[in-house]
Formats: C-alpha cells, structure tokens, sequence
C-alpha cells in the first residue's frame, strides 16, 4: 500500500508547493556524485548517515570508501571482530559510532537475517540509531515520508521561515520539522531530505551564504528581512573549550612498545594507546608521566627523554599531550584487567588508535629519523591520554 498523501495548510498537496519543486529541480542538476549515492543500498545509505553525524562531507568521504571497501555488506561487518571495525574507522573519530554500527550489524544479521528494518520507527531501536539516523535511512533507502532535519536542513530551514529562536532547543526544532513535514512531497521525501542537506552544504553555508544561486532565495523570509541571512540560525555563543595538559610515555623494552587498551565504553573506547593521562595542578610534566605510568601498569622506567608536546582537537575540550621516551624497568604490567601488549612498530600500526595518538608516534619517527632515538622507537602510532 502505498504511504498517504501529505498536504500542506492549504489543502493543496505537499509537492505542488513551488518552493519544493525548484528545491527538487535544482537538486536533479546539482547533486554530488557522492559515493554512497551512486550504488545505493540501504546498507550504505546506513553506514553513510552514521559517518556523516558530525563531520563533513568531504572529511567523511575517504573513511567511508575504505569502511564500505573493507566491509561491503551488513554481514561483512556481523562477521568482524571488534578490533578490526574500529581500525577499519581509524581517524573518521567519534568511536562510539563504530561500535555502535558494529553492534547494530550483528543484531540485523542475527534477529532479521540481514534485512535493515524500513520505517524509522523500527530502525530507532537498534543499537546508536537516534531520530535522525532513522529518519535519514527510512526515508532515503526506503522512501518514507518523514523528515530527516540534521544541521544543514536545520539552518535552511531556519533561514526559510526567519526562526530567530536557537536551533538547539527542542521547541524549535520541532516547530521547524513541522514546518517542513507540511511541505514533505510523499513520493520524493528522500530526495527532499537529500536536497535540504545538499543545499546546506554547498550553498546555504553557515557564513557567505550563496544566495544568488540558491533556487529558493525568492521565498526565503531571512534574505527578504534581514542585511546580512547568515546571522541564522541563532545560536548561544559558545563556551571556551577546557584544555587538558597530559602526559604519555612510549616505553621500550627490547625493541617493543608497551600499548594499553582503553574501556570499551567511554570516549575512544577499545583504542590502544601509550600509557599515560591527566597532569594534575601543580604537578611537572615528567612527574605526572612518571605518576600515570606507575599507577596505570605497576612499571617504573629509566630516565625519560622529553619528545615534545602534541596537541589535539575534540569536540568538547583540547587536549596537549607532554610525550616522553623511556626503557621499562624489570617486572610485568599490571592493568587492572584491560589488556596490554609489548608491540613492535609494525604490530602498533595495525592496532586501532586514536588520532592523538597518530600524531604522537609521527613524532617519535621523525625523531629517529634525526637519529636521535633509541633503535626500536620508531612506528606510526600510538595514544590520547585525556
């Protein structure tokens, strides 16, 4: 049976709505070859919408090659282990999602055979699906007729009807995804849902907007009302970023680096990584290495060669981590259960890290490189110490 037919205030039907015809027409002419637009499965459009939750198109695009490459289909990453997804995701960030998408996949294969649910009703109760991601999946893979309003639609549509209240209260989003449900054509939601985001990102950009080449800038109330359309939608000022000072140690003994792996749960959970963490107040950089190394492993370390600061943006806080080079002294890890190896560089660069920790092993490279190192100190990999 078909979905029912959605109108507008008016009565009239939703896509004889002109605002919704040119959005439509111009989005036939200009879409992007995307990559997960040009063999569309459900499976893609769902691992897509998942990368793309806070990160941009562009960003996101070589991770999802590689993901999608590594796992093409949803019983591809079922079969995966754990480890192995996360390192597939290496450097999209945000790791919460991979597990997520890992634990959803499994619950796919086991529960429906490897059939996505359809409507976003359904795809909301699977493992990290949200309202958006359901939507986004029902309506582009399926064709339902809902709304799927993430930050570019949101911004458009603020802009379209001059909303002057913040976009991140709930209030207004609702009132804006109403807005939009009463101009959802039925028959071509997803590609109404994909126009929105499209126009977003290419040309009602968050500052500069395009708004000479912006197929509905004629209904648009913020370019008709207001000098300058970019001042919407109204958001608070942000807070400063807290920033953490921390120090890691790459540890050596006999060629081999000490990595530990985090918490499953919690920010980058599973990743490996040096040993390391927070400098308390007061507290030197080496000390604080010295402090975590001990309490995180039971280990003392020989002198320790200072290698530099690396800094870190996430999405909340930055972080700087103090790096340091040291040998392990005599004695076994002790970690308090989570698991730990001695690697060699080569073995590091197949373990799924952090970003942070990319940057940290590059140091130590071009360190040895200089032929300041020890031998055995170099790979290309290693930790965040938040």
């Amino acid at each position: 049976m078909s979905a029912p037919r959605r109108t507008g205030r008016s009565g009239a039907p939703a896509r004889a709505d002109p605002r919704v015809r040119r959005l439509l027409a111009w989005f036939d002419r200009h879409r992007r070859p995307l990559p997960w637009r040009l063999r569309p499965t459900p499976y893609r459009v769902w691992v897509a919408e998942v990368m793309l939750q806070q990160t941009r198109v562009a960003q996101a695009d070589p991770f999802y090659r590689r993901f999608v490459r590594r796992f093409p289909t949803v019983h591809a990453l079922a079969r995966a282990p754990a480890p192995e997804v996360l390192k597939a995701w290496e450097g999209a960030g945000y790791y919460a999602r991979a597990r997520h998408l890992h634990r959803a996949a499994r619950e796919v294969v086991a529960r429906r055979a490897g059939a996505l649910p359809r409507t976003a009703r359904e795809l909301a109760r699977l493992p990290g699906v949200g309202p958006y991601i359901a939507a986004a999946v029902a309506s582009l893979a399926f064709g339902e007729p809902v709304v799927a309003l993430e930050a570019n639609g949101l911004r458009v549509a603020a802009r379209w009807t001059a909303e002057r209240g913040d976009v991140r209260r709930a209030p207004v989003r609702r009132r804006l995804a109403r807005w939009l449900a009463d101009r959802l054509p039925p028959d071509r939601a997803g590609p109404f849902n994909e126009a929105l985001m499209e126009l977003g990102e290419t040309v009602c950009r968050p500052r500069a907007p395009r708004c000479g080449a912006c197929p509905v800038a004629a209904w648009c109330r913020a370019r008709r009302t207001l000098p300058d359309p970019s001042v919407l939608p109204y958001r608070r000022p942000p807070r400063d970023k807290p920033r953490v000072e921390a120090s890691v140690v790459a540890l050596r003994r006999g060629g081999r680096w000490l990595v530990v792996r985090r918490p499953e749960t919690g920010l980058l959970g599973g990743l490996w990584e040096f040993p390391g963490g927070k400098i308390e107040p007061g507290e030197r950089p080496e000390a604080a290495a010295r402090r975590e190394l001990r309490e995180e492993t039971g280990l003392a370390a020989g002198p320790l060669e200072p290698r530099g600061v690396v800094p870190h943006e996430y999405s909340h806080f930055s972080v700087r981590l103090h790096l340091f080079a040291g040998r392990a002294g005599p004695g076994r890890p002790r970690t308090a259960g989570r698991p730990y190896r001695w690697a060699s560089p080569a073995e590091v660069r197949r373990l799924p890290l952090p970003r942070a920790t990319v940057k940290a092993l590059d140091r130590l490279v071009r360190w040895r490189s200089r032929g300041t190192a020890s031998p055995g100190s170099g790979s290309r990999r290693g930790r965040t110490a938040a």
